[in-house]
C-alpha cells in the first residue's frame, strides 16, 4: 500500500470497519457487548464531530 493510499483512504477504512463492528456487537448479545457497540459506534461520531469543530474555527 502506497503512503499516498493510507493518506487518502485510511480514515474512511478505519471508520467503516468500527461501524461494522459496532453494528455487528449490537446485534450478537447484550452487556458487554452493549459497551462494545456504543464505544466502537461513538468513535467514528467524536472523531467527526472533533475535526469538524476544528475546522469551523
Amino acid at each position: 500500500m502506497s503512503p499516498q493510499f493510507r493518506r487518502v483512504w485510511g480514515a474512511p477504512i478505519v471508520h467503516g470497519i468500527l461501524t461494522t463492528a459496532g453494528l455487528v456487537s449490537a446485534l450478537v448479545g447484550d452487556g458487554v457487548w452493549d459497551l462494545v457497540s456504543a464505544v466502537t459506534l461513538g468513535i467514528p461520531v467524536a472523531t467527526m464531530a472533533w475535526y469538524s469543530a476544528r475546522r469551523s474555527n
